[in-house]
């Protein structure tokens, strides 16, 4: 058995744990919304439609805040369509998904959804196909007080408060040539910048996100940031990023390592936003909002599109997640954290069904996918300060991102309880034996250890009829000896350790 070692001390403080990196995603696609959050008829669903086992799950599941309505979705979206009486609102065409939009759940049901969840919304303004007047309506009907007419169109609805929301994505991913009202990098970068003045004018307490690049393998990757924020810099507090990692080639030492390319996606987008502050001279940092990342069975996708015509929420891109996706996911957290000086949101995509933790059947029973699990514990125990970790570690070897450590760590402090928790991943195909070196933090011990293990079933699924197949399983609790502690890390894992003062 191999080993690596690890030191954890906590002057190496990279920065808060932000409670927004535990963030989701719903798009008006496939079943995320239509048989999964919202069911009006299922046995479990409320008076307005709202799915309680799904709630109940989301609350579980502990995310923070989640993104609405889109994605690819939000770039040809009239939000006036989804408020008002229901049985008034019109049926549309959306073309981001080749669907029926019924525009039976909106606005209104997505505020009222993210109050009984318990997360903050974030909302995407229609950049592709509108501009600066729908981005301020929208705006003002959400966020102004009363005594205008869309302000009161809002209480005239029924929300009698203004709606409050702090965070605002201008457009998705408008470098891509998929999107209904794709841009080039000047022409968004201009559009971005007169929607985020403008809405400030309205409300200067807002959070803005600009578009960063869909993914980090895109050909204008790294001139579109720069060109964007050399418009948007002083006017914006984030910038987007997107990933997904697909493991359908069976690659599964390259898919291990995804986490690898999410660092090397961070580091240059920060980079970047750093340049083109020197250039104007901004004093800020801009952080980055991750509000799109996953893995995802993207191969899948074109045949799930071309196999039907315009149909009302179809099941799309339902993936049934393994044990191996659940480390990965795992490890994808990780590295978010690690990056917490410069990373302050993040959307997991999304949140029921499509590609997602929570699935449901349309009358039938929710349960939770592999994925879910990781997010859940990171999401309950990465309170306090991130700790940038010291690892000493075995290599392997990979076709899609070359030589990468076996071990991935980091170690979050919670100051006000003592407590301390170490999130490690096992990329390697045998247990590892980590000695880990807590002197830096005397007077902890071991109380804790769990740990998903993929290696020896890596295909293995939660399913509707075995939901709790991928399941968290505790494991000795560590024990301490001098400031010191070993543990054995199970082949190809995710783990969580936690310690805490011995009277714990």
């Amino acid at each position: 058995m191999r080993t690596a070692q690890l030191t954890i001390d906590p002057a190496f403080a990279i920065g808060p744990a932000d409670r927004r990196l535990f963030g989701s995603f719903v798009e008006h696609m496939g079943r995320c919304v239509y048989g999964g959050i919202y069911e009006p008829g299922h046995p479990n669903a409320d008076s307005r439609g709202l799915r309680r086992d799904v709630l109940e799950l989301t609350r579980e599941l502990g995310v923070s805040v989640v993104r609405y309505p889109g994605g690819n979705f939000v770039s040809g979206y009239r939000w006036e369509d989804g408020v008002g009486p229901v049985g008034d609102r019109p049926r549309r065409l959306d073309l981001a998904w080749k669907t029926i939009e019924t525009n039976a759940f909106g606005l209104d049901e997505f505020m009222t959804w993210a109050a009984e969840a318990g997360v903050e919304p974030m909302m995407a303004v229609n950049l592709g196909t509108r501009g600066v007047q729908e981005a301020l309506d929208l705006l003002e009907y959400s966020n102004h007080p009363g005594g205008t007419a869309l302000s009161d169109l809002r209480r005239k609805h029924g929300a009698e408060d203004p709606y409050g929301v702090r965070l605002w994505c201008l457009g998705n991913e408008m470098d891509g040539p998929w999107q209904v009202g794709h841009k080039t990098a000047d022409e968004y970068g201009r559009l971005a910048a007169e929607a985020a003045r403008a809405m400030k004018m309205i409300d200067p307490s807002i959070i803005l996100v600009a578009c960063g690049s869909s993914n980090r393998r895109m050909p204008t990757f790294a001139a579109w940031e720069a060109t964007v924020l050399e418009h948007t810099y002083e006017h914006v507090d984030y910038i987007s990023a997107h990933t997904y990692y697909d493991p359908s080639d069976g690659d599964q030492a390259s898919i291990l390592a995804s986490a690898v390319d999410m660092d090397n996606f961070i580091t240059e987008v920060v980079a970047t936003a750093d340049h083109v502050a020197a250039k104007q001279r901004h004093k800020r940092k801009l952080k980055i909002s991750f509000d799109e990342w996953n893995v995802w069975y993207e191969s899948r996708l074109q045949a799930d599109l071309d196999r039907r015509g315009w149909v009302e929420a179809p099941a799309l891109i339902e993936d049934d997640f393994t044990a191996v996706d659940a480390v990965v996911v795992g490890d994808l957290l990780i590295t978010l954290l690690r990056h917490a000086d410069r990373v302050g949101v993040a959307a997991q995509a999304q949140l029921a069904n499509v590609i997602a933790p929570i699935r449901t059947r349309n009358g039938g029973p929710a349960w939770r996918q592999s994925i879910f699990h990781p997010f859940a514990l990171t999401a309950r125990y990465a309170r306090g300060t991130v700790l940038r970790t010291e690892p000493v570690s075995p290599r392997y070897d990979t076709k899609k991102f070359g030589d990468v450590p076996v071990l991935d760590t980091v170690a979050v402090h919670d100051e006000e309880t003592g407590e301390l928790t170490v999130f490690a991943v096992n990329r390697d195909q045998t247990d590892l034996a980590l000695d880990i070196d807590l002197r830096g933090l005397p007077g902890l011990s071991g109380y804790s250890f769990q740990s998903i293990a993929a290696g020896s079933d890596p295909s293995a699924t939660n399913t509707e009829a075995e939901p709790d197949r991928v399941t968290p399983r505790e494991l000795p609790t560590p024990t301490t000896d001098g400031g010191r502690c070993t543990v054995r890390l199970p082949a190809v894992s995710w783990s969580v350790l936690r310690f805490g003062p011995a009277a714990v």
